[in-house]
């Protein structure tokens, strides 16, 4: 299985990159998030536990099941002021 990574805001800053592509075995977002956390430096960010996730542009929760070919994508919290 084949997923298509994208980070945004603080996460593509500290990782250094847009997004990256995973392969794998993954049944929900939760296990792509937990792929790129056994890849250390720079990933532990993706721990936290108010990030928010999407699944093919559609906000989501982290289980949410994946399928080969899909995007998830990780940002910060947004916040108002």
């Amino acid at each position: 299985m084949k997923i298509d990574v994208v980070y945004f805001a603080r996460y593509r800053e500290v990782l250094g990159r847009d997004g990256e592509r995973l392969e794998g075995s993954f049944a929900t977002v939760a296990d792509v998030r937990e792929a790129l956390l056994a890849q250390g430096e720079g990933y532990e960010l993706l721990a936290e536990q108010n990030l928010m996730c999407a699944r093919n542009q559609d906000l989501c929760k982290l289980a949410e099941p994946v399928a080969d070919g899909d995007e998830v994508a990780f940002f910060p919290p947004v916040t108002g002021g």
